[in-house]
């Protein structure tokens, strides 16, 4: 399944709703220097917030939701969200 990602220019956390992103403005100054944070995503399943990486910005690392009521897997493809099949 694919979802469209969208995009905020605007941190206002009221206005993340799943499915999300917004790009840090101090992208690759916070985490690991090898793979620092590079925005914030709304889990596009429950709409929780997270901290995502350059890696998995990028579509190179795919994700798992952090919220205690969600686990959704889904990964980034040029402007999508593509969700991981089941097993």
């Amino acid at each position: 399944m694919i979802a469209d990602l969208n995009f905020l220019d605007e941190w206002i956390p009221e206005q993340m709703e799943p499915g999300t992103m917004f790009l840090l403005d101090g992208a690759g100054e916070l985490g690991k220097a090898e793979n620092p944070y590079w925005a914030v995503l709304a889990c596009p399943a429950c709409g929780a917030l997270g901290l995502i990486t350059r890696q998995q910005c990028a579509g190179l690392e795919a994700m798992i939701c952090g919220s205690e009521v969600c686990s959704a897997e889904y990964f980034l493809a040029d402007g999508y969200i593509c969700y991981r099949p089941p097993n």
